[in-house]
């Protein structure tokens, strides 16, 4: 599903290649040369689904509504802060 005409998300959209990551296409390209065919779309709701995840813990630890999870998942700040935790934790 699309986003309706004129939406503006009020965080901003999460986006890696500034910082050296992959972006949705070249991650779908990637997998594709693996052997799992994969498009665009689908390495993003794939993130998002892992995102959604941990959001659910996030959002039980500080009592946010169910409401909540997905507007924490697929909110930038949010997947760097993950991202951030995962690189930090890959140097250990």
């Amino acid at each position: 599903m699309s986003m309706p005409k004129g939406y503006k998300s009020e965080n901003g959209y999460a986006t890696v290649v500034k910082s050296g990551g992959m972006s949705y296409k070249d991650i779908a390209e990637e997998m594709t040369r693996r052997g799992f065919k994969m498009k665009h779309s689908a390495a993003r709701n794939i993130l998002l689904e892992a995102m959604k995840k941990l959001a659910v813990g996030v959002c039980e630890l500080y009592d946010m509504s169910d409401t909540d999870i997905m507007k924490v998942a697929s909110d930038p700040r949010f997947q760097e802060c993950v991202a951030s935790y995962l690189e930090e934790e890959s140097m250990i």
